[in-house]
């Protein structure tokens, strides 16, 4: 069953949109995009939020996504992510 996963990342001076630049020009997201099951993989700017920025991430199936937590980009992902140190609001929809 596929669903979307709505990951809100929140930082200081800039640095979720910092994160969400430097994911896309490492080629980690081209990565994410070329695995198998996943969908969509797309980062957003909420217009009232300048230090928060939205990912958008789709997958056909929970073994889809539960593959790419445990791929080594996982460590690199984390890594970005505690250099722009970030917190993470997740939310989980499932298509009917």
């Amino acid at each position: 069953m596929a669903f979307t996963v709505n990951i809100y990342y929140t930082g200081r001076d800039g640095g979720a949109r910092k994160f969400a630049e430097e994911m896309t020009s490492s080629g980690l997201v081209d990565k994410i995009r070329a695995e198998e099951g996943n969908l969509r993989y797309e980062y957003f700017l909420p217009m009232d939020d300048p230090e928060t920025v939205l990912l958008v991430d789709a997958w056909e199936s929970q073994e889809a996504l539960d593959f790419h937590h445990k791929s080594p980009m996982m460590k690199e992902i984390a890594a970005l992510r505690e250099k722009y140190r970030l917190k993470m609001k997740v939310q989980k929809f499932r298509e009917i």
